[in-house]
């Protein structure tokens, strides 16, 4: 989009962590507000009356009633999963071997990737996801296939090939120098390519030997800007498990730090079972979490610590964990996120839940001089949710006393349906209705 448009609409984003709190200072909300666009950048957000006025000449679309927001952000997710979503009965090691492993084996096939990858990206925008940090398989194939669909709409993802060499079946196995020859032709390809970006992928440590994570540590070290995505500390079996494969190592996290792992763009999934010094560490070496409630739930591993991490300053952001998880919409996430917390004696207000789904996804993922609020100069992704997407929704907002109280409303009640219109780079990808 080159010519400038201005957006109406009510208009949330945030500039920090408001805390448990809820510190007011955190965001920025106009009920009547304006976002101004040109060239795929915001050029600024504000008062509707005000911006009308100082930007005449621009386009207008109009939002008024619903409510604009950034761009969700994902920070873990699994394409290949895409298939397996609502598969029923089992926990993380189980998961892996009956569902998991069976479905990615079907990703040589590049047809079979292209269809998934074109699905996989329009589910994610018709729930108001812009960005993500996504696992392919080990299929280079499964790469490509993500990477151009991602390009064909524009989108600001994150994505590398998964490294296996041992643990897993034949069919998905590769080893030391092929992950590695794979690993470097794919980062030529696509690393900064656009809107990519690429992102080392161990599965985890009981799929990769020793000698295959300190290849991935070099590959880290090498390239400049890189991600690195994996999983720690999800299942008490998985923990116990990595303990006898890793027995020198002080805990399931120093494995990977052993290696070089951990630091800047480092985003580790789950994070449940860490104790204080593994959450230091995390702290110290910019490495990120991701709080994944419904697949945590889902596969019953247990409850994330949201408050001990961001009181230690670690980068935490929000994650469907789809196909563990059982939704794709990051609203339907924030509804189990608040309920995690809740059983664990914390408390996740709606001004949080909505910058854990912004900005702190953002934070996560290193991204925030990109996305993540409408300060000037930030990409343009953004999405509109319609407060009365539903009959019950519209219900409740009547009965409504604060903004407060319908944005909880929202968090807890919204959906797919919720979302009337996503844009990425300023321009819409939903189909009119």
């Amino acid at each position: 989009m080159s010519e400038l448009t201005l957006f109406r609409a009510s208009i949330l984003h945030f500039l920090r962590d408001p805390g448990e709190a809820a510190d007011e200072r955190a965001w920025q909300y106009w009920e009547d507000g304006a976002l101004v666009v040109e060239s795929g950048r915001v050029v600024v957000c504000g008062p509707e009356a005000a911006l009308l006025t100082q930007y005449p000449q621009a386009k207008v679309v109009d939002h008024r009633g619903k409510l604009l927001l950034p761009g969700f952000v994902d920070t873990h997710i699994h394409f290949a999963q895409t298939d397996i979503i609502a598969s029923y009965g089992a926990q993380l090691l189980d998961w892996l071997n009956t569902y998991t492993f069976p479905a990615e084996r079907r990703f040589a096939d590049r047809v079979h990737a292209d269809n998934v990858a074109q699905f996989f990206l329009d589910e994610l925008l018709r729930n108001g996801t812009t960005t993500a940090a996504v696992y392919p398989t080990v299929h280079k194939a499964s790469v490509d296939a993500f990477f151009s669909a991602a390009e064909q709409r524009q989108m600001r993802m994150v994505c590398g090939k998964i490294m296996m060499d041992r643990h897993c079946p034949d069919f998905l196995q590769d080893n030391v120098a092929s992950a590695e020859a794979d690993s470097r032709e794919l980062i030529e390809r696509w690393h900064g390519h656009g809107r990519a970006g690429y992102a080392l992928t161990p599965r985890f440590a009981p799929t990769s030997t020793p000698e295959q994570l300190a290849m991935t540590g070099r590959l880290f070290a090498e390239y400049e800007g890189l991600w690195l995505q994996t999983h720690v500390a999800e299942n008490v079996d998985e923990v116990r498990w990595v303990a006898d494969l890793f027995p020198d190592a002080r805990s399931y996290l120093d494995v990977y730090d052993r290696y070089g792992l951990l630091g800047e763009r480092g985003v580790y999934a789950h994070c449940i079972h860490l104790d204080r010094a593994d959450r230091e560490r995390m702290a110290a070496t910019g490495t990120a979490m991701s709080f994944c409630p419904t697949s945590n739930l889902f596969l019953g591993s247990g409850l994330f610590d949201l408050n001990r991490a961001r009181e230690l300053g670690v980068r935490v952001g929000l994650a469907t964990d789809v196909g563990g998880g059982t939704s794709f919409s990051m609203l339907q996430t924030l509804n189990e996120a608040y309920k995690v917390l809740q059983l664990g004696g914390q408390k996740l207000n709606a001004w949080r839940g909505f910058y854990l789904a912004t900005l702190a996804g953002a934070e996560a993922l290193y991204l925030e001089d990109r996305i993540g609020n409408f300060l000037p100069g930030k990409e343009a992704d953004f999405v509109v949710l319609d407060w009365a997407a539903t009959p019950l929704l519209e219900r409740r907002m009547q009965a409504a006393q604060s903004l407060d109280e319908r944005l909880f409303a929202l968090m807890l009640l919204g959906g797919d349906r919720v979302v009337a219109q996503t844009y990425v780079l300023g321009e819409p990808r939903l189909p009119a209705c």
